[in-house]
């Protein structure tokens, strides 16, 4: 009885480590060889440096760890920028909900980390009809940018 309840209690105090991110459909899905640490820090980075900015910031590993629970890193870090958002309100208020976008950084069970992403076309799709081709237009600039920012972290 003693054994069994051992080993579930390490069971409980191991890391959680579910799957690695699928290349869903409309997602980019860039792994790489960076820990989770710095590909949080180059993914900061490159954001800024390809005319985006942090506008947020979630991940439940830290709060867990506060709770005494270990699981493997996790941050959602939301990018947009002021001039984006007023170019797309000016196509649809209802395609505004989905900024900012979102990058996904999850620390991989080998120690390296992965950087995901709905691509900005995929994202906007549901509203096309009301933003039209200028919508259509962003979500292609903002493609690229995510594109550009996703080779650069992982380089």
């Amino acid at each position: 009885m003693l054994k069994a309840l051992w080993s579930t209690l390490i069971l409980l105090a191991s890391p959680t480590w579910a799957d690695s991110v699928a290349p869903l459909s409309g997602w980019a899905v860039h792994p790489s060889g960076k820990s989770y640490d710095q590909l949080v820090a180059d993914t900061k980075t490159a954001i800024k440096e390809n005319g985006l900015i942090v506008v947020t910031q979630a991940g439940p590993t830290k709060a867990a760890a506060a709770r005494g629970i270990t699981i493997p890193g996790n941050l959602v870090i939301g990018a947009f920028n002021n001039d984006y958002a007023v170019r797309v309100l000016e196509t649809s208020t209802n395609a505004m909900i989905e900024a900012p976008i979102r990058f996904y950084v999850t620390e991989n069970e080998d120690g390296t980390a992965t950087l995901s992403y709905k691509t900005p076309g995929f994202v906007f799709k549901p509203y096309a009809h009301e933003g039209g081709d200028a919508l259509r237009e962003i979500a292609e600039e903002l493609d690229a940018r995510f594109r550009a920012v996703a080779e650069g972290a992982v380089k």
